[in-house]
C-alpha cells in the first residue's frame, strides 16, 4: 500500500507542470550561474556559490522538503553530500520551492530537515528561485557537479533507484565525485533528472 501511494504521488508530482518558463538547462563545461548571489542558510548565515566552492569542485544539489522523490534519495544526497565534502568539495543543497505552495517547504521546515540528516553542509533558500532559473534546474532533486576549474562535469539525478537503496546498479552521482575527487574523467556526464518539478516563485 505504502509503494502505491507513493507511487501515484511521485507520478503526480512528474506530471505537474513547473510554475515557471522552463529555461535551458546548463551545459556541460559551463560555469556556475549567479555565482554571487546570497543565500541564507538553515545555519542563519548567508552565502554564496562563489563562497562554498572547495578546492575539489562544488556540488550544488536543488532540492526541497516535500517532494516523495526528494524525501526517498535525501539520505543518499546528505551521505554523497557529506562525503565530497570531507573529499574537499563545496557542496550546497538548495531549495527553490514557493512555500506558498507547499508550507511545508518553508524554512523552519527546512532547519529540521538539514539536522534530521545531518548535513555537513549548507542548506539554502533560493528567496525568488532565480538561481534555479539560471541552471536550467526543473526537478527535484537535480545535481549539478563543478570540477576544480569550476566547469560542469556532470549533470542529472543521484542513481537509478529512487525507491530502493538496496537495488541501485548505478551511482552515478557518487561516481562522478569520486572520479573528480580523484582527477578521473567522470564516467558518466549526464543523466536525465528525476523528481517533482521545482515550484518556482512567481516573478514579480
Amino acid at each position: 500500500m505504502i509503494r502505491t501511494t507513493f507511487a501515484l504521488v511521485a507520478a503526480l508530482a512528474l506530471a505537474a507542470p513547473a510554475l515557471a518558463d522552463d529555461n535551458a538547462s546548463l551545459s556541460l563545461g559551463s560555469p556556475a550561474p549567479l555565482s554571487d548571489v546570497k543565500m541564507k542558510s538553515v545555519d542563519g548565515k548567508e552565502y554564496t556559490l562563489a563562497s562554498t566552492a572547495g578546492k575539489k569542485g562544488t556540488l550544488v544539489v536543488f532540492t526541497c522538503n516535500t517532494c516523495p522523490w526528494a524525501q526517498a534519495w535525501q539520505t543518499r544526497v546528505a551521505a554523497i553530500g557529506n562525503e565530497a565534502v570531507r573529499r574537499g568539495f563545496g557542496v550546497v543543497a538548495i531549495n527553490a520551492n514557493d512555500p506558498a505552495v507547499n508550507a511545508g517547504d518553508d524554512f523552519a521546515a527546512m532547519v529540521a530537515r538539514a539536522k534530521k540528516l545531518g548535513l555537513k553542509f549548507p542548506y539554502l533558500v533560493d528567496a525568488s528561485s532565480d538561481v534555479a532559473r539560471a541552471f536550467g534546474a526543473t526537478r527535484t532533486p537535480e545535481a549539478y557537479l563543478f570540477d576544480a576549474q569550476g566547469k560542469l562535469v556532470y549533470h542529472g539525478t543521484v542513481d537509478d533507484n529512487g525507491r530502493d537503496a538496496g537495488a541501485v546498479k548505478e551511482h552515478w552521482l557518487q561516481d562522478a565525485v569520486f572520479a573528480v575527487a580523484a582527477g578521473h574523467a567522470v564516467p558518466t556526464a549526464e543523466t536525465k533528472a528525476m523528481g517533482c518539478s521545482i515550484k518556482f516563485r512567481v516573478k514579480s
